[in-house]
């Protein structure tokens, strides 16, 4: 049993201060055009749909997430990336609302290209639903403000690099007293690699954090990752080392032990 995982749910959703004592491992699924894709490197263009043991000669969302929760049974979170809305096609709220019916044990962290009130407005008040604002969606900090306002500052922030260079307004990686009490470090040119988590990043962001959750996204290819973000007092992100394999339920049963 994943019960580090479980664990994660004492902390986010409202509790999202207090600094964890385990490791925090979320999974996470990318949509484009109604299906899950593979995310390789952060470009988006060339995504396509994802081949995976887990839900053998399927992509639909519903059939992946059953393969994941089979994998462990007590994950409690799903990111999921909505590409469409991030890409600005059109936010793909269909989907959501069938993972939300068809899982009624999860909850969402829901990355949509959300950037204003009118944005969140679909899924504001849903009691398993997580909004996640991506630095490179805002044009301004008064609009995370108004978001946080709003949502009583239950939201997550993703701090997103792509090559090295930040993506969003300088002032919100500058200033950490707009920062949520979850924040992502989003690596994009990382995502689906095996080049690794970027540590010396996380680092920085969660020495600047203080009691803040921290999630690692982008690059962790196995446990000896998660074990060093763990380290740095921080959880992660996963999807193509759970589709490969290089995480393993015995992996993970063997990460209990830290």
């Amino acid at each position: 049993m994943c019960y580090f995982l479980a664990r994660a749910a004492l902390v986010l959703r409202g509790k999202l201060s207090k600094r964890p004592t385990n490791l925090h491992v979320i999974p996470v699924i990318d949509l484009k055009s109604g299906v899950v894709v593979r995310a390789v490197a952060g470009d988006r263009g060339n995504y396509r749909p994802i081949d995976t043991p887990l839900a053998p000669a399927s992509c639909d969302p519903i059939d992946v997430v059953k393969g994941l929760t089979a994998f462990c049974d007590d994950f409690e979170w799903l990111y999921v990336a909505d590409l469409d809305g991030i890409e600005v096609r059109g936010r793909d709220r269909d989907s959501i609302q069938r993972l939300c019916d068809a899982f009624p044990q999860l909850r969402f962290l829901v990355d949509d290209g959300s950037a204003t009130l009118r944005d969140i407005s679909a899924f504001a008040d849903h009691p398993r639903i997580t909004p996640v604002i991506g630095s490179e969606s805002l044009r301004s900090l008064r609009q995370l403000a108004a978001i946080t306002d709003r949502l009583r500052g239950e939201i997550a922030l993703s701090l997103d690099w792509r090559a090295g260079r930040r993506l969003g307004p300088d002032e919100l990686f500058d200033d950490s007293s707009h920062w949520p009490n979850t924040l992502i470090v989003m690596s994009l040119d990382r995502v689906g690699l095996r080049e690794g988590p970027d540590l010396d990043r996380l680092n920085e962001v969660k020495s600047r954090a203080g009691d803040r959750q921290v999630l690692a996204a982008g690059g962790v290819r196995n446990v000896d990752d998660l074990r060093s973000v763990h380290q740095l007092g921080c959880g992660a992100l996963i999807a193509s080392c759970l589709h490969d394999g290089t995480i393993t339920r015995g992996s993970l049963a063997t990460l209990l032990g830290l």
